[in-house]
């Protein structure tokens, strides 16, 4: 198997594997180091990828803030967020408890019997 990636998607994955490598590495990331990284590797993008990655970057303050964490998923913020009027923050409703029901409490087991608990 084997991965084929040309043009414009090249460049753009090049690019961002170099940013990746020397966040990785504990270099600081700056166009002419991802220029170095690229260079040493062979690979050859446009002049202003390397400056256009390395200032977005910087403005996020970290390569880290563009990887979701395991199990962070990524879906929606919570409700809320927004203080209330007067300017203190509305109190957080209380979570719902739900109870623990046991699968096979007052039920059918697998198998279609009453309740489980016989010889299989």
């Amino acid at each position: 198997m084997s991965f084929k990636c040309e043009g414009a998607d090249k460049d753009q994955l090049v690019t961002s594997l170099a940013a990746i490598l020397l966040t990785d590495s504990g270099a600081e990331v700056t166009a002419e180091s991802i220029e170095a990284v690229l260079s040493g590797t062979g690979n050859k993008v446009p002049a202003y990828f390397p400056t256009l990655y390395a200032s977005y970057i910087a403005k996020a303050g970290s390569l880290d803030k563009f990887f979701q964490g395991p199990g962070s998923g990524g879906g929606a913020p919570a409700a809320g967020g927004a203080p209330a009027a007067g300017g203190a923050a509305a109190p957080a409703a209380a979570a719902p408890v739900e109870e623990e029901v046991d699968a096979l409490d007052g039920g059918m087991d697998m198998f279609g019997g009453g309740g489980g608990g016989g010889d299989y």
